[in-house]
């Protein structure tokens, strides 16, 4: 028996039933009020009952947790909090058996953890329970691997709940990964689903882009640092062909992909005839000046992409005057554009300072990384201090020294999950393009003067 704070009493048993050894509440009431155990105390009736040791983090933080309004419950193992303990298996159990009856927790932030694929066939109990409200899963980053990654698409083929799934940094493997593209052929909710970082590879590529051509409900995906090694780039020619019939992926990564200009001039013939997806992630390839020519000619025809991350690449002075031609064009809809890190000399960023000084919408320009000689730093800083260029919407900052002009580098840059479905994507982006931008804090800045 247990007093609640509000002087009335409950307590936990076994219920009756042979096949379920699941607490269940028996309220005892005195007046005319019935008392509810909290979240907290429930987790704790639990531990008691299975032996498990109470997690300090999971406990503080179920403590903290409204009652009247939806919320994610944030325990994440990077936690810096004094005293933070990561999750273990044993502790899934518990936090899923007193989660099933609750309504008010639609999301879980189990980011860099110890969950297995143990702990994640507690996660699929949980799942599987009707009406469940559980709406986002963040897995990033723990000890997931095939089989965890099995037990997880076949719950989410009956789920119709789930709007989010991420599971970047998990090595769920080729074979995972193909039962998560089996899952979507079936699935008809999740919007949301990261996959970087896993260990995909060719054939798990080439099935989620088959499973794309008639899923109609994902909005997001993240492929980034797949492993592919072939040169022939099928990949790229069926996610082309994917891009002339999916009409409702909005957002696509693909970082780290290894893609050439023959891969990327297969991307753009499919993307010409594509009028959903909205952001596309490049960043870390090997697309070369070709390859942004084959992306201009697509800025310059598709008038739904916005923004564009081609960080790490190396487009050099004759790529960045491609896409400058393109900004320029009448109908570009380009708002974001990240060309970090691509050898870009003074010739092809004078072309972009005055490709913004002509296309009024694209708002968000990011540069670090390339050869910023000083009539490059006297051209932005221009266009900084007319107002065209917000300083809270570019990774520099204009200095004088001697009255010389340099750029001193702000480390933002492009906001990774701009159509995300769930509530923890605010807490896991850059606040770069955020619309409460704030002033970067003075040491926060490196500098191109040498």
């Amino acid at each position: 028996m247990k007093t609640c704070g509000n002087g009335f009493l409950f307590q936990w048993r076994e219920t009756d039933d042979a096949e379920s050894d699941e607490p269940v509440r028996v309220v005892m009431v005195t007046g005319a009020v019935m008392a509810e155990p909290t979240i907290s105390e429930c987790y704790g009736a639990v531990c008691g009952q299975h032996g498990i040791q109470i997690n300090p983090l999971v406990l503080e933080n179920l403590q903290k947790t409204p009652t009247t309004r939806s919320f994610t419950l944030k325990l994440a193992g990077n936690n810096k909090q004094k005293g933070c303990q990561k999750l273990c298996d044993d502790d899934i159990f518990a936090l899923s058996q007193c989660l099933q009856n609750n309504w008010t927790v639609t999301g879980l932030d189990l980011r860099y953890d110890n969950v297995s694929d143990a702990g994640v066939g507690h996660l699929a109990d949980l799942l599987e329970v009707e009406d469940s409200a559980l709406r986002s899963l963040d897995l990033t980053f723990n000890d997931i691997q095939t089989e965890g990654a099995k037990v997880l698409a076949n719950c989410l083929q009956g789920n119709s709940s789930l709007l989010s799934l991420r599971l970047s940094g998990n090595k769920i493997g080729d074979i995972g990964a193909m039962h998560l593209a089996s899952m979507l052929l079936v699935n008809r909710k999740l919007q949301n689903l990261e996959l970087a970082d896993c260990d995909l590879e060719t054939p798990s590529v080439i099935a989620l882009s088959v499973a794309l051509k008639t899923n109609t409900t994902l909005r997001s995906v993240d492929l980034s640092r797949a492993l592919l090694f072939s040169f022939q780039e099928e990949w790229a020619v069926c996610f082309s062909e994917m891009f002339r019939v999916n009409g409702t992926l909005v957002e696509l990564h693909l970082g780290k992909m290894g893609l050439t200009d023959t891969g990327m001039e297969r991307l753009a013939e499919g993307l010409m005839q594509n009028h959903s997806l909205r952001y596309l992630d490049l960043r870390c390839n090997r697309v070369t000046h070709d390859g942004a020519q084959h992306l201009a000619g697509v800025l310059k025809q598709n008038t739904v992409i916005e923004i564009v991350d081609l960080s790490s690449n190396r487009i050099e002075d004759v790529g960045a005057e491609y896409l400058s031609d393109a900004i320029s064009w009448p109908g570009c809809v380009l708002r974001q554009l990240s060309v970090c890190r691509n050898s870009i000399r003074m010739k092809g960023l004078l072309s972009l300072a005055e490709a913004l000084k002509i296309n009024p919408t694209l708002t968000h320009v990011y540069i670090w990384g390339n050869r910023l000689e000083e009539p490059v730093c006297r051209a932005f800083k221009e266009l900084i201090s007319s107002g065209r260029l917000m300083p809270q919407r570019t990774d520099i900052r204009p200095y004088e020294v001697d009255g010389q002009v340099f750029l001193a580098e702000v480390f933002w840059g492009l906001r990774k999950h701009n159509y995300c479905t769930d509530d923890n994507c605010q807490n896991t982006r850059s606040d770069s393009n955020m619309s409460n931008d704030a002033a970067a804090p003075e040491e926060n800045l490196s500098s191109s003067h040498r």
